[in-house]
This record gives structure tokens, sequence and C-alpha cells, in this order.
């Protein structure tokens, strides 16, 4: 499951509010090269790593997809996914648009993606204001984002409008467990097949 959507829309909240109710999960934690906020930990937030370790990682095809934001490397690391895909575990990422493009690219019909934003840019700037994590050039540039990402909304299957945390919380995690439903198209034709033996 993708979870995109502008920063400071609230995902992490989001998430963290609906982990009872959605069984069994893995939290894809990106790998970046940006420095690390004050109170994130390295293996618990992202993966923190320097350029010349993502561009190796990206050599060795370590990673499922990748981008480049803010001047920053973002990726997000194939073996840890497909281990938790072979558990059984629903797996969330919270990537960017380029993101959800690019795991949409190659794992195809599998994926279940939902957009998160507040309702108004306008509530957008309010919050990235009051979370005080970034300076002022920062926010500009991720307000300057939000208005080229909020474009490709019709890209994903659903559309979260985090007004209520409550009310978006209910409707994630109803997305969330229908999404473990869901079957590719490769699964699909199996399943005809035995079916049909």
């Amino acid at each position: 499951m993708v979870l995109s959507g502008p920063s400071g829309a609230g995902k992490s909240t989001i998430i963290h509010h609906s982990s009872p109710y959605i069984g069994n999960y893995y939290f894809s934690i990106s790998t970046t090269t940006r420095e690390p906020r004050d109170g994130e930990e390295h293996g618990v937030d992202y993966y923190f790593v320097t350029h010349r370790e993502f561009e190796e990682g990206i050599k060795a095809g370590d990673f499922l997809e990748y981008a480049t934001v803010h001047g920053n490397y973002y990726g997000t690391s194939i073996k840890p996914v497909n281990m938790a895909l072979e558990e059984g575990k629903l797996v969330i990422f919270d990537i960017d648009i380029q993101g959800h493009r690019l795991v949409r690219a190659k794992m195809g019909d599998y994926v279940t993606s939902a957009f998160i934003t507040p309702p108004t840019l306008k509530e957008l700037e309010k919050r990235l204001y009051a979370r005080c994590t970034d300076n002022n050039s920062i926010i500009e540039r991720r307000i300057e984002n939000a208005k080229k990402e909020i474009e490709a909304v019709s890209e994903f299957d659903f559309v979260i409008i985090n007004d209520s945390i409550e009310e978006a919380s209910a409707q994630f995690i109803t997305i969330a467990n229908a999404s473990r439903l869901k079957h590719s198209s490769d699964e699909l034709e199996k399943m005809v097949e035995n079916w049909k033996n």
C-alpha cells in the first residue's frame, strides 16, 4: 500500500493512530541522504546514508524506487519489502509522487494507493509552520512542491482529506484492510486455472 501526499499532511500520524486496527504490517523505512531531524533515529525513521553509499546501492540494484527530493536521495530498499511480503504482511510505503509511479510501474495492479492531504493549501502552510521542524526556506519549498503534488491526485486509488485525524484514520483503516483482499492479475490467472482444474 502506497501513501503519498504533501509533507505535513499527517501521513505518519494517521499510520500511528491506525496501527492497532490494520493487522500485521511492515512499514517500509526509506533510505535517505538528508540529515536527521531532531528526534529522528537511524533504522526507525529512516536509514541515513551518505550520497556515495546511496549511489552504490543504485548501481547494485538495491532499490525498488528512488528519487531526488530537495537535493537529497530518498529510496526504498527492495530486500525487506520482499521479506515482509513473503511473511504475508501488508507493506506500507510513505513515498512521494515519483516513488508511487515507480512502485506502480514495477508492482502493477498489486498496489493500492492513497493520497493524503489537508483540506486546503492554507491549512497545509499552517501545519508546516506550526510543527517547527524546518526553516522557512525549506517550508516554502515544501509548499511549492505541494502545489505540484496535488496535480497528481487522480493517479491514486483513494484520496483521504485529513481534516480530522479520527476520520482520516478510519478511512485509512478501511482502505488498508481492503487492500489485503486485492489480487494481482497473475494471482487471478492462477486462480482461474486452478478453478478450472
